[in-house]
């Protein structure tokens, strides 16, 4: 009784079923073109289906001597119908195959555009490859669900209803026998759902957690090496993805039992008709092509109702995908109204800020008040974990204060800082931040429109004259995480494609620790030579605070 009532509960969900359906429309508004040439195709397969069973009926009456006509023009006729079942196939194949990736294509686009333009918290609620598998396999199914399973669901609906108008011109109480069993699946496609739906969100969330393993082992393959856990990295993939084979298993053995006992319904089906037609041909009430039409026409509705049936697990699957991809969407979005550059050189003014992020209980920032003033080099000080790179965050309005205020101004102007001035920035995070490509595709990040030589002019100001050296120039290949170049290398690439981008305020987190003093030296004298930017380094390193004119200690 207990297992009874756990599968008729309804499982809890974040969104109604009226929310779920009302993303799913404006998804399908977006892809009406396919929906409609699927639905097209769908409808004409079924005026096919239909007239060649009357062209099957028509041929072996013909040929038992039961109706007068041309045995050649009847099995013609057939064929004719034959090859436009063909054509339309091949017709269905290239709508899904073409339109389809392109209508994928594009919700994965609108997708990582909204993730892009979040805000950023500053603790992620989602792991990367668990993002990553919302967009590649929950896209896939939305996409599926609103291009092909929906008008597909019209074409079983037509389907089943000329089958039924014509069964019923031909036998009235067949035609209702066969149909009386609906509202029998239908009760049975409720429970269906009902626990299915659960067992769904378990696999998606287990297939998540696998996929992020999976992405952080190869990400970090180096490190997992050196510390010689390979096999604990792989024991830990084995236990879960055992909690992935467990909630498939369970899923899977639902889905056998509930198709078991719905087949075993169309087959008993099945033999009441071929019974009925069966003593009517031997009363001589019907003709062999009519029984052969009967059971044609009994397949044509029953089909449409197993396909009936198999909507319930298409709309489990779509409404979990539905859920995660708007839970995505829920991540509140950036104000930003289009950059707003301001003329240099510009200053960032902090006064009384306050910051604590979503999970902490004390400040991390708390109560500071600094000038870095137009045109001066300052660097941060302070232990790991007393907010350096949090204020950084700050100052490029990824996070905002919880109290206080950051203004950027110069001599004409003065405003509180938003993602709308990031255009006044440039920022180098700490680590190795190039991504996988060419060195051209990498400083073109920060200037699209930069000539060879304006690159160049970049990479000899960061101390990277090496780059024209390499076989390949500007086109020589980085692998993922700057691959195939050392430390100090990525490192003075990644500060040429800030200097290329041309900002007047320039922060660098930790950019210049994997250089030699020789190397770090040169580079800061190149940068601050002109003293027309406002320069800003969180460091540890004492030829840096050498070349700045005032310091924040964080503590």
């Amino acid at each position: 009784m207990k297992k009874i009532k756990e599968i008729l509960r309804l499982q809890k969900s974040p969104y109604s079923v009226g929310q779920l359906s009302g993303w799913l429309w404006r998804a399908l508004r977006g892809n009406r073109l396919q929906a409609a040439l699927n639905a097209a195709v769908g409808l004409a397969s079924v005026a096919v289906s239909l007239a060649a069973v009357w062209a099957v009926q028509r041929a072996i009456d013909i040929a038992a001597g039961a109706q007068q006509g041309s045995l050649y023009w009847a099995v013609g006729l057939m064929a004719l119908f034959t090859a436009c079942e063909f054509g339309l196939g091949i017709a269905r194949v290239w709508i899904k195959n073409i339109l389809g990736i392109k209508a994928q294509n594009h919700m994965q686009q609108q997708m990582l555009d909204r993730l892009l333009r979040s805000e950023w918290r500053g603790r992620e609620r989602y792991h990367s490859g668990d993002v990553i598998n919302r967009l590649e396999q929950d896209v896939a199914t939305v996409v599926t669900f609103v291009t092909e399973t929906l008008p597909g669901a019209l074409s079983v609906a037509a389907m089943f209803t000329g089958a039924f108008a014509y069964l019923l011109r031909m036998d009235a109480v067949l035609a209702i026998i066969t149909v009386a069993m609906l509202p029998v699946f239908m009760l049975a496609s409720r429970i269906y759902i009902t626990r299915m739906r659960k067992l769904t969100r378990r696999v998606r969330r287990s297939d998540s957690r696998v996929q992020s393993l999976l992405q952080e082992t190869v990400q970090n393959r180096m490190l997992i090496k050196t510390l010689e856990c390979d096999s604990h990295i792989v024991s830990r993939l084995d236990s879960t993805q055992s909690v992935l084979r467990r909630h498939v298993r369970r899923r899977t053995a639902f889905s056998v039992m509930s198709n078991l006992l719905l087949n075993s319904g169309f087959s008993l089906g099945y033999l009441v008709a071929f019974l009925w037609s069966a003593l009517r041909l031997q009363q001589g009430t019907l003709t062999f092509g009519g029984m052969t039409a009967f059971l044609q026409l009994v397949y044509r509705i029953q089909s449409p109702a197993r396909d009936l049936t198999r909507l319930a697990p298409a709309f489990v699957a779509v409404f979990t995908a539905a859920e995660r991809l708007m839970e995505l969407e829920e991540m509140p979005q950036e104000e930003h109204s289009g950059g707003k550059p301001m003329g240099a050189p510009c200053g960032v003014r902090l006064e009384g800020v306050n910051y604590a992020y979503d999970d902490g209980k004390d400040n991390v920032i708390d109560g500071l008040s600094f000038d870095f003033r137009p045109g001066t080099c300052t660097a941060i000080l302070g232990e790991t974990g007393a907010g350096k790179t949090t204020l950084i965050r700050l100052i490029l309005a990824l996070i905002r204060p919880t109290a206080g205020s950051i203004a950027i101004y110069n001599a004409d102007e003065s405003r509180e800082v938003s993602p709308a001035d990031r255009c006044n920035f440039v920022y180098v995070p700490q680590g190795n931040t190039l991504l996988s490509g060419t060195v051209r595709t990498n400083l073109r990040l920060a200037a699209p429109a930069a000539s060879e030589q304006d690159m160049l002019e970049a990479l000899h100001t960061a101390c990277a004259d090496f780059v024209e050296e390499l076989p390949d120039g500007l086109d020589t290949k980085v692998a993922e995480g700057g691959g195939g170049l050392s430390e100090g290398q990525a490192q003075r690439i990644a500060i040429a494609r800030a200097l290329l981008r041309g900002r007047s305020v320039m922060l660098f987190d930790e950019a210049t620790s994997a250089l030699d003093p020789a190397t770090e030296k040169q580079l800061l004298e190149n940068i601050l030579c002109n003293r027309d930017k406002t320069v800003i380094f969180i460091t540890h390193r004492p030829a840096v605070m050498d070349y700045c004119d005032q310091t924040l200690r964080l503590t």
